[in-house]
């Protein structure tokens, strides 16, 4: 196994909640009030459909905010990883990744171990827009069991949610997570800060038209089937987890151009802004020099962003 390279489940689709347009020649998200699972093909008019999207819909009448699935892994950690994350935008690179406690941040020695107080009380993470990002993997269908359509997320309603219920799931089921039959499901709510608008998140559930105790007993006898046939799901989270700390951070560099351009498309717009706060506020900077690496800039930037807020 490479050394420093992250070993992720294999995902075969994407699952997401709106999609990245073109306005004023300028590519931005936009949100949506529905699922789309896409394949990981993008061409000139965004992302390929994959064909599981077509059956689902036919399926169900109206917009998709429902979809079945099941987990790969029996931890609810290994589902769903998620972590604040700092990006560098204009290469997609990680910069740093914590997890409230400690991060890993990259500098002129290599990656640092540093204490991590999430962004609200670090400095550096204002600087460079530092935010919840979180990861989830489902099986979707019996095609590729082994195979996961990924739903990538930078909502705290959403990571909160699932990371709750993934951990409540796994309790009552007796540690059967893996076997339980669920439901990814699209919740909307309005808030004070939402100006009393809609905003979606994903949620998980039992499926439609099911209840606990069925889904329990049905989880109960998948694993039963899958302990007579040799299935070892406590070798296959092991493996897992061996994957996931084999390497740094997470996302293949193929993977960061598509989710900064997703997730973190504001980056020019939020420095400018905030320096000009900072000069605002009656706080002298200098201009950073081409040469400056980015960490030197997200470290002036903080400077600047603790003068102003002093």
């Amino acid at each position: 196994m490479l050394k420093g390279l992250a070993i992720t489940p294999p995902v075969i689709g994407r699952i997401s909640i709106g999609r990245v347009v073109e306005k004023n020649g300028k590519r931005l998200p936009e949100k949506d009030d529905q699922f789309t699972i896409t394949s990981q093909v993008q061409n000139r008019d965004g992302w390929v459909l994959h064909p599981v999207n077509e059956s689902l819909r036919k399926a169900n009448t109206g917009k998709l905010r429902a979809i079945p699935i099941r987990f790969m892994f029996r931890d609810p950690a290994l589902n769903l990883r998620a972590e604040y994350s700092l990006f560098d935008r204009d290469t997609g690179r990680p910069v740093c990744v914590g997890n409230g406690e400690m991060c890993k941040r990259t500098g002129d020695n290599g990656i640092e171990s540093l204490p991590c107080p999430s962004p609200d009380g670090c400095a550096f993470g204002q600087a460079g827009g530092c935010k919840p990002y979180g990861r989830l993997n489902v099986v979707i269908g019996d095609e590729d069991e082994l195979g996961s359509f990924i739903l990538r997320t930078t909502s705290y309603n959403s990571i909160r949610c699932l990371a709750a219920r993934l951990h409540y799931f796994s309790a009552v089921s007796g540690n059967l997570l893996a076997c339980l039959p669920l439901e990814l499901k699209l919740r909307g709510k309005s808030t004070t800060q939402s100006f009393r608008t809609a905003v979606y998140y994903a949620d998980l559930g039992v499926r439609a038209g099911s209840s606990l105790e069925d889904a329990l007993a049905q989880a109960q006898e998948l694993d039963a089937r899958r302990r007579e046939a040799g299935f070892d799901q406590t070798a296959l989270d092991a493996a897992a987890r061996a994957g996931f700390a084999n390497g740094a951070f997470e996302d293949s560099p193929d993977e960061r151009a598509a989710v900064t351009e997703e997730f973190y498309p504001d980056a020019r717009t939020d420095r400018q802004g905030a320096t000009q706060g900072a000069t605002d506020a009656g706080t002298t900077g200098t201009s950073a020099p081409a040469s400056s690496t980015l960490r030197e800039k997200l470290e002036r930037k903080a400077v600047l962003l603790g003068g102003a807020t002093a």
